[in-house]
Parts: C-alpha cells; structure tokens; sequence
C-alpha cells in the first residue's frame, strides 16, 4: 500500500528474499502502481493485481500480510484495518500520525495477535546491533546522553496553488482519514510531510531513525521532560514545520536524548548528515551511516567498523516471526515509543512549553494544549478503532 518511494524499495527488498509473492500492489497514483507492478511481475513468477483501494486486500483470505508505505496520516488507521482484518502488517515509520495512534496500532496488533514490524530498519544492520550491544553491555561505561541529528539541504516547496487533482490520482482515498481539504499542486507526493495535517516534519520523517537507536542503546522507553526550540528559518514558502529544530528528552534515570535537525545546511556533528553518539562514563561510540566509531575517554580511537544497509535482514525477520512466532527487532510497541518522542518534541514546539510526561507511559500531564495535539480530528466513517 503506497509504491511511490519507500513502498517501491520494499517491494524491491522484499522480492530480493525470495520469501514471499506480492500479490497486489496498491497506489492512488495509478502511474506509480502500474510502474511497480510491472516491476515485480518481471521478478516473480505471477502478476500482481493492480489496485487503488488498499481494502480489496482486507477483503482476500489468501493474503497473508500488508505493508503500509503511505504517507504518514494514513500509517496507524491502516495498520488497525489491516491487523483486526487477520492481517501482518510491515509499517513506515513514523508508526502513527498522533501519539494516541501508536498505542491504538499496539492494542490491534496484540488483540488479533498479528505481527507487526515497524520500518525503522537500523534495528537490523548488523554493525548498529554490534554498537547497541556494546552500548548497552558498558563497553563505554554508563550510558547517560545520546546526541541524535539529521542534516540536509532542501529546497524551497513554493507557494501552493488549490487546483483540481490530476486524473492519474485519487485525491480523496489520498487523503483516507484526514479530514477533506483542497488538493494544492506541490503537495504530492513528498511536501505533505512538511503539514502538520499529513506529516510530522524532518522530526518524524528522519529523526525518528535516531531517535529510535538513541533510546534503545540508553535503554530507555518514556521521558518525564521534553523541551523544543527552533523555527521555520530558511525559505519563505508552504512548509509549516520546522526547517531548524533542537529537542531534548529528559528521563528519570539520569539520562537525555538530544536530536537536532538542519534541514537547509547538509553539515551536521561529527561531519556527517546522519548520526547518533552516546556518551558513557568511559567513552563514546559514534554511529555514522551504517558503522561505528569507538572512542575512550581521552578522544583516542579504539575501535571502527564500517558496516551494510541490509534492509533484508530486517524483512526477513518479519517473515520470519509470521512463520515460527516470536517479536521482531521493531516490533509496534517499540515503534510506537520512538514515534510517540518524536510526536511529543513537535508538540513541545508547537506549544513554546516545556512538557511534563508521565515516565511510565508517556502521556502529557497538565498542559490541555498539548493533549489536545495528542489526538486528531478524522473524516467522517475513517475513525480508527480504539479497543
């Protein structure tokens, strides 16, 4: 479901495992879901049947699991269809739109007893799950900062105009569970991540990838402090998520997460776009791209692994747990805890205040502003189910 980008490199990754058949592929772009049809037809042995309504796939017994690569209002409504429809579901991330989205994917995953494996695919590449291990077996002492950030050089998206939608899109399945609005002509297919009514800005977008690690080598799950700064610097156009952004999450035992996003400068900390250190109390690993730099407490390095983007493995160990049981490196419980930092440092923006969260679950405490954006409006009949 959704072929456009991140769907056509699963589609491709998936086929590469010789694991599974894909038998429907599923766009509003009609263009792009009979270029990718055609694709996969040329690299298995049946044809997909080419579709424009994820539903159709609910509705097949044969049908086994769904991936959901759409964007990001639609991640959480169609993993509740797909898994209380006795599906496995593949989401990207960010797992959810809303903070209280993550939590109703995790009560449909668990009450259909469905697997579901949530993008974020750094869990499987082997040199970051050697660095996490280190991490968190005290090879740089106690863990108790990570410093997370995400650079890039983006151009202005323009001023929008309300036109009508081109023939070749279903503007209305488009847009599912967000409530209807006008279709402007430099929305799609990537500036809706940069609305906050389809997106959650380069935080969810990118940000959430290191987040994700972050929390996982500090070992930790839900803040009790989250502050935000930053604006929207760069260009004069649509975007109405930040392009310069700082968040940091406090947690009880001691230890801080930090991301910072750049979205207009492509140089970042440690001169890479993309990274993630952590620093113990006797030393540092920095994680660069899809390797590991260790160092000690005097700057000296001790150890540097460049590793491989294996997004396979990270297919394969879905697979693997719809065949023989189990819980899958990003499973949706892990998901929803790295989406719910990124929702909750968009919130702390989006209300100049410094939020206070319950460290047991997450939830915003005392602030009604901020809870009011922990939820969202949804179309008429597109309300997902919550129990």
């Amino acid at each position: 479901m959704g072929v456009n980008n991140r769907g056509r490199a699963i589609a491709k990754g998936m086929l590469s495992t010789s694991r599974a058949d894909l038998v429907y592929i599923c766009d509003v772009d009609r263009r792009a879901a009979e270029q990718v049809g055609e694709m996969v037809s040329k690299n298995q042995s049946s044809t997909p049947r080419i579709i424009g309504d994820f539903r159709q796939m609910l509705d097949d017994p044969t049908v086994d699991a769904v991936v959901v690569a759409t964007p990001n209002h639609w991640h959480a409504p169609a993993t509740i269809l797909a898994c209380d429809a006795g599906k496995h579901v593949y989401v990207e991330k960010p797992c959810s739109h809303t903070a209280a989205e993550g939590q109703w994917a995790i009560d449909a995953a668990r009450r259909n007893d469905r697997v579901v494996q949530t993008g974020t695919q750094r869990r499987s590449w082997p040199a970051i799950v050697e660095a996490i291990s280190k991490v968190r077996s005290g090879e740089i002492g106690d863990p108790l900062y990570s410093r997370t950030w995400y650079n890039n050089r983006r151009e202005s998206i323009g001023q929008g105009k309300p036109t009508v939608a081109p023939d070749w899109l279903d503007w209305n399945l488009w847009q599912g569970p967000a409530p209807r609005r006008e279709f402007k002509d430099n929305l799609v297919h990537y500036n809706w991540h940069w609305h906050w009514h389809y997106g959650n800005g380069e935080l969810g977008n990118n940000g959430v990838h290191g987040i994700d690690l972050a929390r996982w080598g500090l070992d930790v799950s839900f803040p009790n402090r989250v502050s935000a700064s930053g604006g929207k610097y760069r260009h004069e156009d649509d975007q109405e998520t930040p392009d310069t952004m700082m968040v940091s999450f406090d947690f009880p035992d001691k230890k801080t997460i930090t991301w910072e996003g750049l979205s207009w400068s492509p140089t970042g900390p440690n001169d890479t776009r993309f990274g993630i250190s952590f620093h113990g109390t006797d030393g540092t690993m920095v994680l660069r791209s899809t390797g590991y730099t260790q160092f000690d407490m005097k700057g000296n390095e001790v150890t540097s692994v460049q590793g491989t983007a294996d997004d396979a493995a990270h297919f394969i160990d879905f697979f693997d747990c719809i065949e023989n049981g189990g819980v899958p490196s990003a499973d949706i419980e892990q998901g929803h805890r790295s989406a719910l930092l990124c929702h909750l440092g968009n919130i702390a923006y989006r209300t100049s205040s410094t939020l206070q969260t319950d460290p047991s679950d997450g939830r915003v405490i005392g602030n009604p502003e901020a809870e009011r954006l922990c939820s969202r409006e949804y179309q008429d009949g597109w309300q997902p189910k919550t129990s």
